[in-house]
């Protein structure tokens, strides 16, 4: 018996309330692997945009990001 076949058949026993809130835990891990996968794909998103860039000369000296007072 597969893992899908034992759940199905153990929440088949539970009374309708209590099947209630195995369905919301449910959609509880579907949106958390949701987010986890869009996180994922926005590091890789980030880490794709940046890549070189550490390598590529700067177009501003010291003296253009410092503020000076006086």
């Amino acid at each position: 018996m597969s893992t899908a076949e034992q759940i199905i058949h153990e929440i088949a026993g539970l009374r309708p309330e209590k099947q209630s809130e195995v369905l919301e835990f449910v959609e509880f891990l579907k949106e958390k692997e949701k987010k986890h996968e869009a996180k994922a794909f926005k590091d890789a998103s980030l880490a794709a945009a940046m890549r070189g860039m550490s390598d590529e000369d700067s177009i501003y000296s010291e003296s253009d990001i410092i503020e000076k007072f006086g």
